[in-house]
C-alpha cells in the first residue's frame, strides 16, 4: 500500500470533480448491481451476481456487477442536462497482467450535444488534472512525482493530437507494422503512435461500424448505439484518447437517440448474440428502450474515463498496478 498514490488518488478525483462542477455536470448515483445494460461491449466478462449459492435471487433473471452506468446516466439526460457518475467498475478480465485490473474506479459523463464538445470535455478534464498538479506545490513530497513528470504535466497541451482510425492503419504501416483495415488496434501499437506524436495524448477517432458489411470479418468492437458519422460512411463518431504509459484511458462517442435505430443496432450487435448465448435478450434493455420511447432523448455523447490509466500517465508507471492502493485481478483477491 503506498500513501503517496492514496492521496494523489485523493487529489485526481477532487480535480475531476471540480471541472466537472465547474462545467455544470450533476452528479447521479447509478445502479452497481445491474442486468446486462451494465456490459460495455463484451457479455462474457461481466461477473454474475449469485445469494444464497443460488442466482434466483432476482425472480430467475440473471444479474451482474456493472462495468458501465453509461445507460443510466443516458436516460437523464434530457431531464438534467450534464450528467456523471464515479464509481467501480468490474471486468472479468481473462489475464492478470500490468495493463488490467478486476476492480477499478471510473468516471462517467453524458452531455446533451455532439462528439467535438465531447471532445473538449475530455481534452478539457484530463488536461485540467495535469495542471492542477502541476502547480500543487507539495505535489513532489505528497505524491512522489519527479522533476521530469512534474514538468510533462506541466506542458500537457490543452488541445490533443487527433487522427482517425483508417489514417491510423497507414501509419502503423508506415512504421513497419504487419496490420491490416479491420484489425483491433494492441497496446503495443498505441504505444508507438503516441511515441509518433510526441508522446502527449492522441485521440483516435472514427471507428469502423460493426453494423456494416465490410465483406470482411473486422476485429474492431464498438458499444452499438454509437452513433455513424454522416460525413464518412462505415465509421461511428467515437474516440479512444490514448495516453503515454497508460494506453487506452478514455473510450467515448456521439449516441444514437432513437429507439427505433437503438432496438436495430442492438439486435444486429455482437454483444447481444452473446446475451442470446447466456440466456438473456431484449428484457435486459428493456427498461431503457422503454425510457426512449416514452420520455424521449436529445442528441447526446458520451465517455468513460479509466482512472487507473489515467494514474499510470500521471506517475509514469509502465504497470498498471501501480496505478492503486489495493489493486486486484483474477491472481489476487484481497
Amino acid at each position: 500500500m503506498n500513501v503517496q498514490t492514496i492521496k494523489l488518488t485523493d487529489f485526481v478525483l477532487n480535480s475531476a470533480r471540480k471541472y466537472l462542477k465547474d462545467n455544470n455536470y450533476t452528479e447521479v448515483v447509478v445502479p452497481r448491481v445491474v442486468r446486462a445494460t451494465g456490459a460495455c461491449e463484451n457479455i462474457n466478462t461481466l461477473f454474475e451476481v449469485s445469494s444464497e449459492n443460488n442466482f434466483n435471487w432476482f425472480g430467475g433473471n440473471k444479474a451482474y456487477l456493472a462495468q458501465t452506468g453509461q445507460l443510466y446516466l443516458e436516460a437523464l439526460v434530457p431531464k438534467l442536462g450534464n450528467v456523471y457518475c464515479i464509481g467501480p467498475s468490474f471486468r472479468a478480465e481473462p489475464k492478470a497482467n500490468d495493463r488490467h485490473l478486476t476492480e477499478f474506479q471510473m468516471i462517467e459523463i453524458e452531455h446533451p450535444g455532439g462528439f467535438k464538445e465531447l471532445l473538449s470535455y475530455i481534452e478539457g478534464m484530463v488536461s485540467s488534472i495535469a495542471h492542477d498538479i502541476a502547480k500543487h506545490e507539495k505535489a513532489r513530497e505528497e505524491f512522489g512525482l519527479s522533476d521530469e513528470r512534474m514538468a510533462k504535466l506541466n506542458s500537457c497541451p490543452k488541445i490533443f493530437n487527433k487522427i482517425n482510425y483508417d489514417q491510423v492503419i497507414e501509419k502503423l504501416k508506415e512504421l513497419g507494422e504487419t496490420i491490416e483495415w479491420g484489425d483491433d488496434i494492441s497496446s503495443t501499437q498505441e504505444k508507438m503512435l503516441v511515441e509518433a506524436f510526441g508522446n502527449d495524448p492522441l485521440f483516435i477517432t472514427r471507428f469502423p461500424d460493426p453494423m456494416c458489411d465490410f465483406g470482411k470479418p473486422i476485429e474492431v468492437e464498438k458499444f452499438f448505439n454509437m452513433l455513424p458519422d454522416k460525413e464518412t460512411p462505415g465509421r461511428v463518431l467515437s474516440s479512444d484518447l490514448i495516453l503515454p504509459h497508460g494506453g487506452e484511458a478514455v473510450g467515448s462517442a456521439a449516441r444514437v437517440h432513437e429507439w427505433q435505430i437503438l432496438v436495430a443496432r442492438l439486435q444486429n450487435s455482437r454483444m447481444y448474440k452473446r446475451l442470446l448465448e447466456r440466456g438473456g435478450g431484449m428484457q435486459d434493455f428493456q427498461w431503457y428502450i422503454n425510457q426512449v420511447k416514452e420520455n424521449g432523448a436529445v442528441p447526446h455523447a458520451g465517455c468513460g474515463f479509466g482512472m487507473a490509466r489515467i494514474m499510470q500517465w500521471i506517475m509514469g508507471s509502465s504497470s498498471i498496478r501501480q496505478a492503486g492502493a489495493f489493486p486486484s485481478n483474477k491472481e489476487s483477491l484481497i
